[in-house]
């Protein structure tokens, strides 16, 4: 596990706060930055990020994926993404409107006495609440706020970021209402919250049905029947899947072999993960490696 974290720093696994800004502008902040943009830099290839991001898509659709949920995300809607999600963003519209503000935990957690005050809200985190669609009187008031953000990012003020970090908070709060509204009025299978959930903490580890209905104090069956009613694929396919996109991410870190990456995802041996492989994207790793270089 200490081999995992110390690859998931690489910048090639985890976009840089630098490298967002590349994707955008030559701006020079160094802690947080700001855009609003008509074209956003579509990612096809999972990856994580160093910063928290907050995105308003004012007009227009885009496809998002978080962990092996993809969504078509339709304006008005926010987007909250913590560092640790998988993520990948494709096109869905030709024409969109998008203000996006990344920032560093430490940024944002500066006059913060509580360093778990971001770690509290698990939109930020937590696969089902990435996306909130908003009715019009929300849209006029992230509207508001996204505007004043726009004016004092444009406008070197003496405390820029301390009226940014203000505004963080805001955003954060009002989200915050938006999701626990949300949680009232939609209802959810809680033995499919808690698979995900401790998939998402398991999947290297354990790659058995078996072990989730244990850890969940149901019958296999009976786990493997709801995740079925619920999604559409099966327990075993949630499983495969999450360990195959933990691989894709893996493999865009050129300077592991293989066989590193095998050990890491722990499998028997190279050959044992290339076939699993294989079998669910129809090349070898390395392929899919050399695929990402054309």
């Amino acid at each position: 596990m200490i081999t995992k974290k110390r690859v998931l720093k690489n910048k090639i696994l985890t976009y840089s706060l630098t490298h967002h800004k590349s994707l955008f502008s030559n701006a020079d902040q160094k802690e947080y930055f700001y855009i609003q943009t008509s074209e956003h830099p579509y990612i096809s290839e999972p990856y994580r990020a160093e910063s928290y991001a907050i995105e308003f898509l004012r007009k227009g659709s885009i496809i998002m994926q978080t962990g092996l949920e993809k969504k078509v995300v339709h304006a008005p809607a926010l987007i909250t993404l913590g560092p640790s999600v998988i993520r990948s963003f494709s096109k869905n519209d030709d024409e969109i409107l998008i203000d996006i503000i990344f920032f560093k935990p430490h940024f944002f957690l500066e006059n913060q006495t509580n360093v778990f005050f971001l770690a509290q809200y698990d939109f930020f985190e937590n696969h089902h609440s990435h996306l909130s669609q908003l009715a019009k009187t929300d849209e006029n008031k992230f509207e508001r706020i996204f505007n004043l953000i726009k004016e004092a990012s444009e406008n070197r003020y003496k405390n820029q970021a301390s009226i940014l970090r203000s505004y963080l908070y805001i955003l954060i709060y009002e989200i915050d209402a938006i999701q626990e509204q949300k949680s009232i009025i939609e209802t959810h299978n809680p033995l499919f919250e808690q698979f995900k959930e401790l998939l998402f903490k398991d999947f290297l580890n354990f790659r058995t049905v078996q072990h989730y209905a244990d850890k969940l104090n149901v019958s296999r069956k009976y786990l493997s029947e709801v995740i079925k009613k619920h999604s559409g694929k099966t327990a075993s396919d949630w499983i495969s899947e999450m360990v195959i996109l933990e691989a894709k991410v893996l493999l865009q870190h050129k300077k592991m072999s293989i066989n590193q990456i095998s050990d890491l995802l722990h499998f028997t041996d190279q050959s044992a993960f290339g076939r699993f492989f294989k079998n669910y994207e129809g090349i070898s790793p390395l392929e899919y490696r050399k695929k990402q270089n054309d």
